[in-house]
């Protein structure tokens, strides 16, 4: 069986403190009330047969409801604790994102009720300083944060 992988976009932008990092936070019940550790790189599963950045570029216009441009810088391949590999793309852009317009995910909620509900995929979207960002992001997307981070501070 093929290793499953997620590709996305790790967007940042210049502040006078240094780059700030955007994350995505899970819709849904299940991830209310989560915050540390509980925030994504906007990112998804790669179709059989697509390229990674076209596949990073597309979940990121689902679950923002914009699209991203500019120079894609890719980061290390990042396999995470569940066995999935993220591919990751560092861009600089500096987007408004007070309001998320993110594509909706099927789910059974209550979990074991056999009932089915629609939530966002994307409830919110912010940018962190890379303090905060390492503290919000999931822990097995830590190294893909921390490689952005010493690529810009050098």
């Amino acid at each position: 069986m093929a290793r499953a992988v997620s590709a996305g976009v790790l967007a940042w932008r210049r502040r006078a403190g240094g780059p700030e990092f955007l994350l995505v936070h899970p819709g849904g019940p299940y991830w209310a009330k989560k915050d540390e550790a509980g925030w994504s790189i906007p990112k998804g599963l790669v179709d059989e047969g697509e390229d990674g950045w076209a596949a990073a570029q597309r979940e990121f216009a689902e679950e923002l409801g914009q699209p991203i441009a500019g120079e894609p810088v890719a980061l290390s391949p990042c396999p995470t604790p569940g066995g999935k590999l993220i591919l990751a793309w560092l861009v600089e852009a500096d987007l408004e994102v007070s309001e998320v317009r993110s594509n909706d995910v099927e789910i059974e909620w209550p979990q074991g009720s056999g009932r089915r509900a629609r939530f966002p995929e994307v409830d919110r979207a912010a940018y962190f300083d890379a303090k905060t960002a390492l503290w919000k992001v999931h822990k097995g997307q830590k190294p893909i944060l921390a490689e952005a981070v010493e690529r810009l501070n050098s």
